[in-house]
This record gives C-alpha cells, structure tokens and sequence, in this order.
C-alpha cells in the first residue's frame, strides 16, 4: 500500500510526459499483477483525494490518464468506480468544460469505458440525461486534435447503442412535423451536423468513425433519424467520401447510405442523383480490392439504389457514368465468387428498368454487351457435358433460390429493350438455354415441388419460343401464334420430365394413358421445345434416337386420325431432317403418312423451313421430290434472300446453313432430274427465282465436268429460248429479264466443254436461234447481246474447220446480224471517253464482243469463201486514231480493235464482208496522194503507218508499266502482221520500219535494263520480227547466243504455253536464217526444237485467240440481279 501511496505521489509531482506515462503503466502493472480489490480501492480512493485537491484542472490529468488505463486492464473496473466512487464522475463533467483539449480527450477516454459497461450504462443514465449530453455534443462538435475527435467518437459510438441514448442525441423530443422541417437542425438537435462537420475532415479514420456512428444512429430507426440526416445534406458528403481507397471508410460509408435509402427523402431530395457518379466509381476501385464483402454491399446498394430510385426522378442523366455502371455491371457478372455474381445479376435486373435507360438514349451497343456476359454467366448454372457428373453438378452448384434469380431476370429482359428481344432470344437459344430450363425442371420442379421456379422457367420457355417465332418464321401468322401459345402456357407447367422421359414421351400412344389430350399437349410442347434448340444449334439428344421418336410420333398421329398443326408438322418435318443422316432411310409407310400429311395442306409453305437439310430431304426421297419437289425448290430460291439477310444479323448457326448453292450441287449431280425442275423454275418462275436458278446451275457447272449434264443443259436451253422466241416479240424479249441470264449461263455452259468438238444439231439450231435474237435487238440492249455475241464468237473458235465452215455460214446470212454488228461498231465512234481507263462497261464490253466477233468473220469468210449477204463498213481512219489516239479506251476494246485491224491487214484490206473507207472529211482537208510510197502502201499512207507503228510501240512500254499480257499480245501481233503487209506492199518501207533505231529502245525497255529474261513471250516475237527481217542493228549475234543459252538452262517442261509457242518460232527462224551459227549452237537449236515439237500444234492453233470475256459473266450477271 505504502508502495502504491508513494508512485501515486510522484505521479503528480513530475512534468516530463515520458516519465508520466512511466509511473501510469507501473502503477497499472502493479495493481493488475496483484490482483486485488483492495489495491483498486486504494487508488480509486487516492484519485478521488487528489481531484478534490487539485488547484487546478490541469493537474487531473495526470488521474485521468491513470484511471483510462485502469479500465482499458482491469475487467469490471468501471462497476467498482460508478457504484462505490461515483464521486469521481463528477470531476470528469467538469474536466470537460476546462478548456484543454488533452484534458477532455483523457476524460471521454474515461467516460467511453464507463458507458461500455451494462452497469455503467444503467448508473450513469441520468446523469448522460440531465448533465452530459449537452457539454459532450459541444465538446465532440469543438473538438480540434485528432486526439479528441477520436476520443468523443468512441464516447459517442458507446452511446449510440443505447436506444434511449439515441433518442436523448437525437432530441426525440421533436415532434414528427418538426422533424419534417429542415429548419429544425438550427435548434438543440447537432448531432448530423456535427458529423457532418467530422466528415469535412482530410482523416479517413475520422470519417470512418463519422459514418460508422450515423449507421450506428439509423440502424435503431431509419424511419425515425434519417430526416434529420437527410436535411442536414449528409448524404452529399457520404457519397463524397466514398471517392477513397479505404475499405474501412468505404464499407461504413456503403452500410450509412444502404440505411437511408429506406426513407423516401433520401430520393425525392435527389441525393442519389448527385451521388450516382460517386457510387459507379467507388464499385470500380472496390472491384480492384481483395474485399468480396465489401464487393458485395456495394452492389447491394447500387441494387436498392436502382430498384427505388422514383420513376419521375431520372438516375442516370449523363451517358458516360451509365456507360461505367455496365461496365462494372459486366464486370461484376464475370466475378468468379458466385455470392457477387448474384448480387450482379441482381443490379443488372434492377438496372434495366426502362425508366433508367430511356434517357439518355438507349445504350445498344453496351447494352448487348452486358447481356451476352450475363448469359455467359448463366452458363455456369448448365452441366457440364459428362453425363455422369450431370446431376451431382445440379445438386451441388444450383439451388432453386439462385435459379429463380436468373431465369426470372432472363425473362424480364425480353420486354425491357423490345427491339433487341429478337435478337437476345436467338442468343439465348444458341446458347443451350432451351436444354438448361428443361433439365432445371426436371431437376426442381417434379411432383409439384417448387411452383414458383416452375412457373418462372415455364414462362421464360413460352416467352422465348414465341419471341424465337417471331424472329424465325417468314410467313407467321397471328392465329398460328395464338395457337401456339397457348399450347405452351397450358402444357409447359406440366413438363417436368427428364430429356430421355421427354424423348420416350415422343413414342407412346394415346391408348397407354388416361388423358389422351394431356399427352398429346406434352408431345407437341417437347416437338416445339427440341424444334427451337435445333434450330440454333443446340442438339441435345442424339440425333438416331431422336428421328426413330419424331417419325413414331407421326406415325402415332396418322394411325389415330389425326393431322399435327402446321406448326407442329413443319417443326416434325425439321428435326427429321437435321437427324436423317444418323438415322435409317424412312420406310415407305412413314413416307406415305408424310405424303398424306403434307397434302392436307393448303400450301407447302405452311411447313417450309429455309434449311439446306430440309432441302435435302425432299430431294433424296423420290417419293417425295416427285410430289414436292417443284414446290420445295420454289420456296428454297424465293426465300434465299431472307435467310441471308437474316445469317448476317445473327452472329451464331452453323456455316452450312450460310452456303444457299452447296447443299444442291451434290444432289444435282446424282440426280439429274433435278436439273429439268431447275430449268423449268426459270421459265416459270420470277425474275429474281431465276436469277437464283442460273447462279446456282452456274456454280454447278464450275464445279463439275461431267459433258452429259452440259449436253442436257444445251437441249434444255434450246427448248427455252424457241418456247421464249416463238411466244415474244422484239419489244417483250427485251422486257424479259430472264432471257439475259439464261444467254449467260447458256455462254458458261458452251466454256464448260473442253477442247474443240464438232457441233451437233443442237448446237447449231442454238447458233440460229441466238443469231435471230440479236437481230431482233438494238445496240442499247447490251443485257441481251453481251452474252450472245460471246456464245457466237466462242461458236466460231471451238469447233473443228468442218463445223466452223458451216458456222461462218449460218451467221453470214443472217442479215438483221450483220445490220446489227454495222451499228455495233458505228456506236465505238461515238462512246465519250471514260473517267476511268481501267473500268469496262456494259457499253464497252458490248463494243468488244462486237469488234472480236467481225475479226473472226472477216477471218473464216476469206478461209472458206463463205457467201455474203450483206456488207459491213468501216473508216480505216476511225479505226487507226482509235489505236493511235486512244483517248484512255478501256485495254479490252482497244485489244479487240486491234484484233480487227489485224484481219484487215491480213485480207490487204479486201474482203467481201468489210468495205474500207476513208473519212472524205479528213481526206479533203490533207494533200492528194503524190508519194509511190503512199500508192504502194493503199489505203494506208505512209504517215499513218509511222503513227501506227509509233502508237504500237508506246503501247508496249504502256504494257511494261502495266502488266497487261492480253494487250501486249495483241500489240506484237498487230505489229508482226502490219510489217508482213508493208512487205508485200513496199520491201523498202518493211525494212526500213523494222529498222528503225527506237526498236532496240524498246527491247531494253522490256527487259527492263537487262534485269529480265529473254524467255518473255513478246519479247521473243519481237526479237523473231527483227530476225526474219534481218535487223541487225536491233538484234546482235551476241544477243541470239545469249537466247539461245538461256533456252538451254531453262527447264522447257515448265515454261507456261505462249513461251514455249514463242520460243518455237524464234529457233525455227533463226534455224531458217542465214545467222552464222557454231556447230554446238545449232545442235542446241535442234534439241530445243524437238523438244519443243509436241507443244507447236497446241500453240499454233490457240496462240491467236482472245479470251476476253470469261470472267466478265459473273459481273453481267450480278449487274443484271441489281437491275432485277
């Protein structure tokens, strides 16, 4: 005892803090290791001397401290000193009016000890009442050190327990009119704004503490205190505060505001309006945190937030923080911790209230977003694909609570965003939702267990079948829909079996149950249930079990009498199909009841499904091709266009579906039967059926070499075209859009046989009857003539001298023809220059048929000697400026009139079909002929000839910049033919043309400095040009040997056909020349040459033929679609 006398003493009489805090933790230990009452007593007892004694309140505080520490080690402290030394308390009341914030923070220290204890509590009840309440609520609203906030803040946070304690704070003594009047904080009731006050501060321990004691105060009544908080504009400065990185401040700050959303005002006052920004980006710093608590009371009051926020009140008034509330919706549906994702799928329900997303305008895009990562969550709720951990998975991962949150927040998004319903309803499909539902009611909701789970996924699976329905079906009607939905509504509640119960239920009969129609109902809602997820591709039951159950099931149905509704039998007819290939081939009497069933019905379209494996099932039973065939192909073409749009808008379904043409080309070539149905759709059927027909007969044909089937198509076609020439006139054939399309594919049908032939009847009654159609046309109708001037160039060039003989003669006395081509050609004068050098229209493409098809006349008519019967004109003028100022001429007319000047100076311009003229205008204004030069070279003069060759050798360095073979090729044998005719005409003027120094220019060009090869087609018939003619000044003996050297190293097996044509020539000229050649050279030459042997005939033969317009039918024909 004397010990304990003399520290507490000396606890009084020094200054220094450290030796203060000294002596209050030995006197502490002292007392707690004794461990007697006796020794508390005496301390107490010498505490309550000293403070009576003190002169002043500063020296308390040493008593203060002593006694804090007392309470803080010794359990049942503060008992002994409010029950047997209450006096003291008296001496705390008045060391918190002494004006020392040391002081005060040692006395609340003391004072939350004392009101911590139930005994303390009760004992000091009055005295809180009457004497400490108001000086506490001064002194924590005053207080300046940290020291003392905290200190009061522990104080109050005691207090706060108490509902009488709350109530005395809160000044219950307001009535509840008063407390509605915002003027009533100016009064005795401080309390929100002294914590308001707090949470101005810059600690985040102080504002922790702050919010933690208004959640303290609202957790008694939020009815009741919130008022009071509201009107103080406390909610402002909470969602403030929330923009830290303190979890402690943040969790304190979330439980404050999720109490003050329970009171109206909260709302009306639009505090979660200036809060709505505060709260998206505390969820995303949160969401950063390891806290999944805290993750979980942020959602929960972004939840409550949404869900109560009024609906006149607009919560999301800025399109940027709604596009960061989805994301961190989006991100919280992904949380692995599935207690966070159902709170998410919680808030994104809430959130897709329509007020909420009607302003500002609706998010689509991110909306879509946020969908599709909330279905993809949902897939953690399906089982996994082993069948064995099927149920065990059901069991432990899915509970019906959970379940219900899901099924029942997919369900309310189909009317939240109506025109994204369709959309989100295939997704949900494609994603094996169907599936997911059915097993969940099997699951939970058999023997009526669970109604309200079973309820929602029944109504979930009618609402997504009928939105399906409508996204799905073409010619859907509103009676077919009623149909169908009340057939679900009535039998989905009841369809709480397994898959393979269901599947089983397929193949029962009425006789086997009491309630015929209730079966009936099951079967028909599973047909429409499995019809749905197939359609999207979800193929939950295996497809052999499957057909073997839908094709008993009609049989089931026909044996009874009775007809499935048409949508019952066309979802029936679909599952078949996508299963045949795993199944057996139908028998006949199932393909009977089908047949029967089918034609019941007023139109096939009723069960028509765009589906290729639909298709394909009507066409690989003759049973049924024979009776639906015609019909089915109908409807394939004619919906063609819809299923494409609708592929593209979907970003789900399998690639197969997405090909229009694959699923027909293996049919037609086993079954050529096919082939007279599709021929008979062109003539019957719309232009833009037919327009799908010939593209898909034109894929075919690409594909397959099989003659027979072009042969049939060239008897198909002949029929067509006189069935169409007999029945129109000039004026209708060219209304008929079909017709271009047919003269298209009937030119790819004549490219598709390989080789030369000779030409049959038929070909030749086609070559007539395409003849008389274009001289029923005009020039403009280059729909009509672009496909049949090719088919009767082409006619010419593929066929054997015998059949060309008689070709050239069928179209020479064809007058309305020749009247045409006149005009044809008339019109190449009269084209303006195109913007676009390299763009070939419809007109020019024209123009070129026309000029190739002359040539080729003007050629076989001197071969054979073909009568004529009408003459062609042309202006020998307008032909060299087209070739000497080409004004940016597209390169394939300029080819093709190059070609023509070519036959002509091949005929030395006299032929029985083309007279050549001059332009008397042009003549009359040049001086008359005086040169022997010009009278020799008639009609050319020499100054035309220069321009010419001039023009030609532009053309070829055009062609090295350019890299056109096709008109490089035309230049070289223009120029080749132009010197043979000078030659005849003029020796001198022939040699002193190949001569002429601009040529080796020009064969260095092409060389491209001597970078390339000699073995270039062109360049090889140049070269063989200036060796026949003896050029040597082009052409050297070092250059010879040095071709002749690379002939050799080069491999003669790979060079492509017009090199090795090229090559050919130039050996055998320099073979037939007088060159100077070593023994060793003119062996290589011979080997070449023998080399080269097997390929001349091939060469010689094709080397002159222009290929200009394959690739442009494509082109045509798509031009004539657009056009359709």
């Amino acid at each position: 005892m004397h010990l304990i006398g003399t520290l507490f003493g000396m606890l009084h009489s020094v200054e220094d803090s450290s030796a203060l805090n000294l002596f209050v933790e030995v006197l502490v230990r002292l007392v707690v290791e004794l461990k007697s009452e006796q020794y508390l007593h005496c301390i107490l007892g010498e505490s309550q001397k000293e403070l009576c004694k003190a002169t002043t309140m500063r020296s308390s505080l040493p008593t203060f401290s002593l006694l804090g520490k007392l309470a803080d080690a010794i359990p049942g402290f503060a008992d002994i000193l409010v029950v047997k030394h209450n006096n003291v308390v008296d001496h705390l009341l008045m060391g918190l009016t002494y004006p020392n914030e040391g002081i005060k923070a040692a006395v609340c220290y003391l004072y939350s000890k004392l009101y911590s204890s139930p005994v303390g509590t009760e004992q000091l009840s009055g005295h809180f009442e009457e004497r400490l309440c108001g000086v506490f609520l001064n002194t924590l609203g005053c207080a300046q050190t940290k020291e003392l906030q905290v200190n009061c803040l522990g104080l109050l946070k005691e207090l706060l327990k108490s509902d009488h304690f709350v109530s005395i704070l809160m000044n219950n003594s307001k009535t509840e009119e008063e407390t509605e009047n915002p003027n009533f904080l100016e009064g005795e009731n401080p309390l929100p704004l002294v914590l308001k006050k707090l949470l101005l501060t810059r600690d985040e321990m102080i504002q922790a503490a702050s919010s933690h004691c208004m959640a303290a105060v609202l957790v008694h009544s939020p009815s009741r205190y919130a008022p009071a908080f509201i009107h103080a504009d406390v909610p402002e400065f909470l969602f403030e505060c929330l923009l830290c990185k303190n979890e402690i401040l943040i969790w304190s700050v979330y439980c404050c505001l999720l109490l003050l959303t329970e009171e109206r005002l909260f709302f009306s006052k639009c505090h979660t309006v200036y809060g709505i920004e505060s709260l998206v980006r505390s969820l995303q710093g949160v969401l950063l945190l390891n806290n999944v608590e805290l993750h979980k009371q942020g959602l929960l009051l972004f939840t409550e937030i949404l869900k109560r926020q009024p609906v006149e009140v607009k919560l999301f008034t800025n399109r940027g923080v709604c596009v960061e509330a989805i994301d961190v919706l989006m991100e919280t549906v992904n949380c692995p911790v599935l207690d966070v994702a159902v709170e998410a799928v919680k808030a994104v329900a809430a959130f897709l209230r329509k007020d909420h997303l009607s302003s500002p305008p609706v998010l689509y895009e991110e909306l879509q977003k946020l969908l599709e990562a909330v279905l993809k969550r949902c897939a953690d709720l399906s089982p996994s694909q082993s069948s064995k951990r099927h149920a065990s998975y059901l069991e432990t991962a899915v509970s019906p609570s959970v379940t219900e949150v899901f099924i029942s927040t997919l369900n309310t998004l189909f009317t939240v965003v109506p025109n994204m319903r369709n959309k989100f309803s295939k997704k949900l499909a494609s994603s094996s939702f169907i599936r997911l539902t059915l097993e969940l009611k099997a699951r939970f909701c058999s023997v009526q267990s669970n109604p309200v789970l079973n309820h929602t996924c029944s109504s979930f699976l009618c609402s997504l079948c009928l939105n399906l329905y409508s996204a799905t079906e073409k010619r859907r009607t509103s009676q077919e829909e009623q149909e169908m939905s009340e057939l679900l509504q009535k039998g989905l509640p009841q369809l709480n079996y397994t898959i393979a119960e269901s599947l089983l239920l397929l193949s029962e009969t009425p006789e086997h149950f009491f309630l015929d129609q209730s079966l009936c109902s099951h079967q028909q809602c599973f047909i429409l249930l499995l019809y749905f997820a197939y359609t999207f591709g979800d193929r939950f039951v295996p497809d052999a079990e499957l057909f073997l159950a839908v094709r008993n099931f009609l049989l089931s149905a026909q044996d009874h009498g009775d007809c499935p509704p048409s949508h019952i039998l066309r979802a029936a007819l679909y599952l078949l199909a996508v299963c045949q290939d795993k199944g057996n081939a139908l028998d006949m009497r199932s393909l009977t009841t089908i047949r029967r069933m089918l034609d019941n019905l007023p139109d096939l379209s009723l069960v028509y499904v765009h589906c290729p494996l639909l298709l394909k099932f009507f066409l690989c039973y003759p049973e049924l091709m024979g009776r639906f065939g015609h019909q089915v192909l109908q409807l394939w073409f004619s919906w063609e266009d819809c299923k494409q749009t609708e592929a593209e808008e979907a970003d789900f379904g399998t690639s197969s579906q997405l090909n229009s043409a694959d699923p027909l080309l293996p049919i037609l070539k086993s079954n050529s039967s096919i082939l007279l149905i599709l021929l008979d759709l062109v003539c019957s059927s719309s232009v833009e059926v037919a327009w799908k027909v010939l593209m898909t007969l034109r894929t075919f044909l690409e594909i397959n070499e099989d003659v027979l089937v072009c042969d049939l198509l060239r008897s198909q076609f002949l029929q067509i075209l006189q069935q169409l020439l007999v029945e129109s006139s000039s004026a209708t054939l060219q209304a008929n859009r079909n017709l271009p399309i047919l003269l298209s594919l009937l030119f790819l049908v004549q490219l598709r046989s390989k080789g030369i032939r000779e030409l049959d009847s038929t070909d030749f009654k086609l070559l007539h009857q395409v003849s008389n159609l274009c001289g029923k046309c005009r020039p403009r109708d280059t729909d009509l003539l672009q496909p049949s001037l090719n088919f009767l160039y082409w006619s010419l060039h593929q066929t054997t001298p015998c059949s060309q003989q008689r070709a050239v003669a069928v179209l020479l006395s064809n007058v309305p023809l020749l009247e045409l081509l006149q005009k044809v050609l008339e019109c190449t004068w009269r084209q303006s220059p195109p913007s676009r050098p390299a763009y070939l229209s419809s007109e020019d493409a024209l123009l070129c048929s026309g000029w190739l098809l002359v040539a080729s006349l003007l050629l076989y008519q001197h071969r054979y000697n073909t009568e004529v019967h009408q003459t062609l004109s042309v202006d020998l003028t307008e032909v060299l400026n087209a070739v000497v100022f080409r004004n940016k001429k597209p390169i394939l007319l300029l080819v093709s009139i190059l070609q023509f000047l070519r036959a002509l100076l091949q005929q030395n311009f006299s032929s029985l079909l083309v007279i050549v003229g001059q332009d008397t205008a042009e003549s009359a204004t040049q001086p008359q002929l005086s040169s022997q030069q010009d009278t020799a070279l008639h009609p050319l003069a020499m100054q035309q000839v220069f321009s010419l060759v001039v023009s030609l050798q532009n053309l070829l360095v055009h062609v090295q910049l350019q890299k056109d073979l096709l008109l490089s090729r035309a230049v070289v044998a223009c120029l080749e033919t132009l010197v043979e005719y000078l030659y005849v005409k003029n020796q001198d003027v022939a040699l002193h043309i190949v001569s002429q120094p601009w040529h080796r220019f020009l064969l260095f060009t092409l060389l491209n400095g001597g970078q390339k090869s000699f073995l270039q087609p062109e360049v090889l018939r140049l070269i063989t040009l200036f060796v026949r003619y003896q050029s040597r000044n082009i052409i050297s003996q070092k250059e010879i040997s040095q071709i002749i050297h690379e002939a050799a190293e080069a491999n003669i097996a790979e060079l492509p056909e017009a090199t090795s044509c090229a090559l050919h020539r130039f050996l055998s000229q320099i073979q037939s020349s007088h060159y100077q050649l070593e023994p060793e050279q003119s062996g290589i030459i011979q080997t070449l040459l023998d080399r080269l042997l097997g390929q001349k005939t091939t060469c010689v033969k094709h080397q002159d033929i222009v290929y200009p317009l394959i690739g442009d039918v494509c082109g045509r024909c798509n031009r004539g679609r657009r056009d359709a």
